[in-house]
Formats: structure tokens, C-alpha cells, sequence
């Protein structure tokens, strides 16, 4: 008969198990996550942050479907397996929205596409760009899944490579969140006096600022960029993981275990890193899950206002700011589509931190 194991981990782990939001949550970020890290992979545009423009096609509604020709380049790809992976496909071949096309001695006459009902203009190109002559393994159908943004981009890889910014975002802003909120709150907690009372009054004056003002403040002086905005976030978001850390220790380092640590005469790092802060990672895990939703909001209103991620990097707060004004215009997916993906994420990592709470509370 097999031994069923009574630790604290495993039997957070089967109540978390029997949590249907929380286990749902839980595969969903893991999905989404693996579409972030294989975007490239997947989207049908893996040029460096989908940013291939057809003008010709914009604004065009989910299931669009066109004509493309795609002229090769004779310039040769020497990229690297793992660049493409991680930065896209630097190609320099052209691919042309077509309406229709004929061929007539070797030289391929083609009509570009164009909207509303307009003529598009008469082109041609000799044969012998394409290897052999096969020309109509460059000419295929294209559907856009998720229509296309105003620049004629295609949004379902803007949709899938704007979420390693989210990803992205929350790791990095809770990562440095947790290093400083968790060293300020174990300092404050386990010596208390006066500097306790400095560091809450550093808390309380960083809590009392709005979060927003305080992270474009930031962010204006360490410059608009990728890595800012991370550090701006992560900068802001500290506090409330020191808070929870102080008041942790406060309660734990008046434990029978620490008092035996201390008689034993273990030094206070020692104290505090192997013996305390174990026993209270279920309440950090927590706020580090509802960190990491508000993180992902964070970002979004920040490339909203323009000062989070900059173009031509994909970011569904910034895809939100592209196409608000088309909600009236009578083309609102294009700007619901990045705003569902942000409601579904957050609301994931809301979800798994309910759970989570549940599963690591002793009381229940």
C-alpha cells in the first residue's frame, strides 16, 4: 500500500489540484507562455516584430483573404536558428498584395491590389527572379486570421509577439520587485526600532505616490525603452512585497524555531534566509501573482500613453492606442483583440493567485 505524503507542499499541491479555475488559469498562462517564447514560430508574419506593411490592405476584417507575390531577393539569409527564434527573419524578398496576373513571353504581368473598389497599378517582372522559372509557387493565397492593423500589418503575429512583452514585463518587474521589497522587509521586520521606522517611512512615501505617476516619472528619467519601462515597473511595485515580507517576520521571529536558531548561534542572515523566509513564501508566492496581473496592466497603460514599448515593436497596449479611435469608425476588433488578450491573461493570474491562497492558507 502505497504511502500517501502528509508534507505541507503536497497537500497544498492536491488542494490546489482541486481548484477548476486555478488549474485552468495555470495551463492557459503556461499556453500563452509557450506562444510568446515560440511567436516567431507560429505567426504567419516572422519578420522582426511583424512589421511587414501592406498599405494596400488595411484595416481589412478577421478571415481577409488576398493574393500574394512573394519576388525572392538575391541576397543571402545568413541568420542563425536561435536569432530567428528569439528576433524574427531578416528577409529581404518582397511580397506585393496582387489582384490578378498573367504571363506572357517570360515576363510576369501582375495588377497590385487595392481597396474600395479602386484599380490597383499595372506591374510586371521578368521570370527569371524566380528559381526555374516557377513562378507560381510565389504567388499563394494569404488569409488573415485577426484581419489587419491600419499600417496593413498583420494582426494575429502583432497579437502573438506582443505578448512577450507581457510575459516579458511581469517576470522581470516581479523578479525585481521580490529582490527589493524582500530585503527591505526582512531588515524592517527582524530588527525593528528605528530601522523599522525608516524604512516604513520610505514605504509609506513610495506608497502614497500613484503608481502611474510615479512609474512615467521614472521612466522619463531613465528614458523611453524596453528595459525602462521593466525597471520603472519593478521600481514601483516593491513596497507592497515588503510590507507583506515585514509583517511576516514580524509574526515568525518570535517562533520557538528561531529562538532555537538564535541559541544555537546562528547569525541573522543565516536566520532570516534558511529559517524564516521558508516559512513564509506562501503569502509572497501570492502577492507575486497579483504582481505579476498588475505588472501587465502597468505596461498596457503605459504604451498606451506612448511611453511604454516603442514602434515598431509590437505591444498590445500600444495596439490598443493605434486603433482606439476605430471603435467608432466601425472596425472595433481592431482594437478588442489586444484588449480580450490583456483581460484574459490578467485574469489569469488573478485567478491562480486566489487559488493559490487557498491551497497555501493552513486554516483550511
Amino acid at each position: 500500500m502505497r504511502k500517501t505524503s502528509d508534507s505541507l507542499s503536497q497537500l497544498a499541491l492536491r488542494k490546489f489540484k482541486k481548484n477548476f479555475w486555478g488549474v485552468l488559469s495555470f495551463w492557459l498562462i503556461v499556453i500563452i507562455g509557450l506562444l510568446s517564447l515560440f511567436a516567431y514560430v507560429i505567426a504567419p508574419d516572422d519578420s522582426p516584430n511583424a512589421n511587414e506593411m501592406h498599405l494596400s490592405i488595411h484595416s481589412q476584417r478577421p478571415g481577409f483573404e488576398v493574393q500574394m507575390l512573394n519576388i525572392p531577393s538575391e541576397i543571402e539569409n545568413r541568420q542563425s536558428l536561435v536569432s530567428k527564434l528569439l528576433f524574427g527573419t531578416q528577409s529581404s524578398d518582397l511580397d506585393i498584395p496582387i489582384s490578378s496576373y498573367e504571363v506572357e513571353n517570360n515576363v510576369l504581368y501582375y495588377t497590385e491590389y487595392a481597396m474600395d473598389g479602386l484599380v490597383g497599378a499595372d506591374k510586371s517582372v521578368n521570370l527569371r527572379v524566380f528559381p526555374n522559372n516557377d513562378y507560381k509557387s510565389y504567388i499563394q493565397n494569404k488569409t488573415f486570421v485577426f484581419g489587419t492593423d491600419k499600417y496593413g500589418r498583420d494582426l494575429l503575429s502583432r497579437v502573438l509577439i506582443g505578448s512577450r512583452i507581457s510575459f516579458s514585463i511581469g517576470f522581470i518587474a516581479v523578479f525585481i520587485s521580490l529582490i527589493i521589497g524582500i530585503f527591505f522587509g526582512s531588515i524592517a521586520g527582524y530588527y525593528g526600532g528605528k530601522i523599522d521606522a525608516f524604512i516604513m517611512w520610505i514605504i509609506n512615501v513610495t506608497w502614497s505616490i500613484p503608481t502611474l505617476l510615479l512609474v512615467i516619472a521614472i521612466t522619463l528619467a531613465l528614458g523611453k525603452g524596453f528595459w525602462q519601462v521593466f525597471i520603472a515597473v519593478g521600481l514601483t511595485m516593491w513596497v507592497e512585497v515588503a510590507r507583506v515580507v515585514r509583517g511576516q517576520i514580524i509574526s515568525a521571529k518570535e517562533m520557538q524555531y528561531v529562538t532555537a536558531a538564535r541559541a544555537l548561534g546562528f547569525n541573522d542572515v543565516r536566520i532570516i534566509t534558511k529559517h524564516i523566509l521558508p516559512n513564509i513564501m506562501a503569502p509572497i508566492i501570492v502577492i507575486s501573482a497579483a504582481n505579476f496581473a498588475a505588472a501587465i496592466l502597468i505596461e498596457s497603460g503605459l504604451s498606451f500613453l506612448g511611453i511604454g514599448a516603442q514602434p515598431p515593436m509590437a505591444s498590445w497596449g500600444a495596439m490598443i492606442k493605434d486603433h482606439y479611435n476605430y471603435i467608432i469608425l466601425g472596425k472595433p476588433f481592431l482594437a478588442i483583440i489586444p484588449g480580450i488578450c490583456i483581460m484574459v491573461l490578467v485574469m489569469a493570474f488573478m485567478l491562480i493567485g486566489n487559488a493559490l491562497r487557498d491551497a497555501l492558507d493552513v486554516k483550511t
